[in-house]
């Protein structure tokens, strides 16, 4: 009998070796590594049997993809128009955040178009799905629900019934027989995405897998999952709050950083056609320590209200705390309060939050925090109608950002008057945006808090 070989492999990137070390050399994280039993040969069961032939780039026709529409016009657009036909989508976010929601109000937006829609719940009886189900409305004779978890017994009935939309509730429970490893692990997940990467581009069926995420908020598993996959979905937003957003990570159809936001209810997932409203609607007109900041997020701006709150503290030692904003920008930006508008902070506590539960990432925000943190500081309202925009720098200066036009065209949709921004971005400005919104253009910080 041959001996059984054990390798150790990196739970994020994927490499594989013969001895356990510490960090992965490749990706360089820290106790990623598990063992696992080397296998010889990978037999790939959807593995189409015909030969491919290489073809000279000018004999391949460019045609349009054939896009199916998920009737949810949010929802097609993160997608680049809807649901190209054999692609491999990958959804990932917390748990309880609303994928197997979506998954099947999705699977049933599909089979009242007559597609057939198998999905697998493999985390759940077909029972327990079937109860969400009926919570949503979800009624079709096209919608086939399988509680399986073994992949050669899903592949015996996607070749029974040949269904037009394939979804799998998740892809870190299922696994291979063949393999010993346990569901979940990297040599399980590896192997099953490609199997489904055959299935999709083979039959021409669009695939959805539901992935699980790690502490960190990344997709577990190893990274060439997402490599495999066509398009990243990454699934956001605080289970307190009533709002999600998808976000495009990936997409090899469309473009990327594209974002729909959904809000919560008792009958499922609703689409928001305008997330400013729903953002600002809760806003204190007469609170200190409020900003508002045009931001943008894929093709669209959207307004949100920055909170600061600065107080007096009673420890030796002030405390930062940020809610949707990266507690490093925050320190950076407590920093140029401190030395450039000489503002004596250090013995504050301060707590900074994005309204709604969102997390912004883009430089944009810098100049909205700072005044809400001004604000909150002397105790003085900034105007109701005015919005602040603006990247901060080391030095103090407000550097200039993209898309202004996007940001103030919202900004004026909205009803608001007046509107700090980077100096920079004053040149080219058309003439008919500049007569609707009072523009005041600042150089450096203290411009704007004077």
């Amino acid at each position: 009998m041959a001996k059984v070989k054990h390798l150790w492999s990196c739970s994020e990137c994927g490499h594989t070796q013969p001895k356990w070390t510490g960090s992965c050399s490749i990706c360089q994280k820290w106790n990623t590594f598990v063992e696992e039993v080397e296998v010889k040969e990978r037999r790939f069961e959807a593995l189409s049997e015909q030969l491919s032939q290489p073809l000279r780039v000018t004999q391949i026709e460019t045609l349009s993809f054939d896009r199916l529409s998920t009737q949810m016009p949010e929802l097609d657009r993160v997608f680049g128009g809807g649901i190209v036909r054999g692609s491999l989508s990958l959804i990932g976010g917390d748990p309880g955040i609303g994928k197997s929601t979506l998954m099947l109000q999705v699977a049933h937006e599909f089979s009242k178009q007559g597609l057939i829609v198998l999905y697998v719940c493999g985390e759940e009886s077909a029972q327990q799905t079937s109860l969400r189900a009926h919570r949503l409305g979800v009624k079709s004779e096209n919608l086939y629900l399988l509680s399986e978890t073994l992949f050669s017994h899903i592949k015996l009935q996607i070749d029974r019934l040949r269904p037009d939309v394939l979804i799998i509730d998740s892809i870190q429970i299922l696994y291979k027989q063949e393999l010993p490893s346990s569901p979940g692990s990297v040599a399980q997940v590896r192997e099953l995405a490609t199997e489904f990467m055959h299935l999709a581009k083979g039959l021409g069926l669009s695939t959805f897998l539901i992935g699980h995420v790690t502490k960190s908020g990344e997709i577990a598993g190893p990274r060439v999952l997402e490599h495999i996959v066509d398009t990243v979905l990454d699934f956001e937003g605080d289970r307190h709050h009533g709002y999600r957003m998808l976000r495009t990570v990936k997409n090899r159809f469309g473009p990327t950083d594209e974002v729909a936001i959904f809000q919560m209810k008792a009958e499922g997932l609703a689409e928001v056609s305008n997330p400013s409203q729903i953002f600002l609607e809760e806003r204190l007109l007469e609170s200190p320590g409020s900003a508002i900041v045009p931001t943008i997020e894929g093709s669209r701006a959207l307004l949100i209200e920055v909170q600061a709150l600065v107080a007096k503290s009673a420890f030796p030692t002030s405390s930062r705390r940020s809610t949707g904003l990266d507690p490093s920008r925050l320190t950076l930006l407590l920093a140029v309060l401190e030395k450039r508008m000489h503002y004596q902070i250090h013995n504050c506590d301060v707590f900074v939050s994005v309204a709604g539960g969102l997390k912004i990432s883009e430089p944009a925000l810098d100049l909205g925090v700072i005044m809400a943190l001004a604000s909150s500081f002397s105790n003085r309202v900034l105007g109701q109608k005015t919005v602040v925009i603006g990247e901060v720098g080391l030095g103090g200066e407000v550097r200039s950002v993209p898309r202004i036009e996007s940001r103030l065209k919202e900004a004026i949709h909205m009803g608001f008057e007046e509107c700090f921004l980077p100096k920079r971005n004053m040149a080219g400005l058309s003439k008919q945006l500049t007569e609707k919104i009072g523009l005041k253009p600042v150089e450096y910080v203290d411009e704007a808090l004077g």
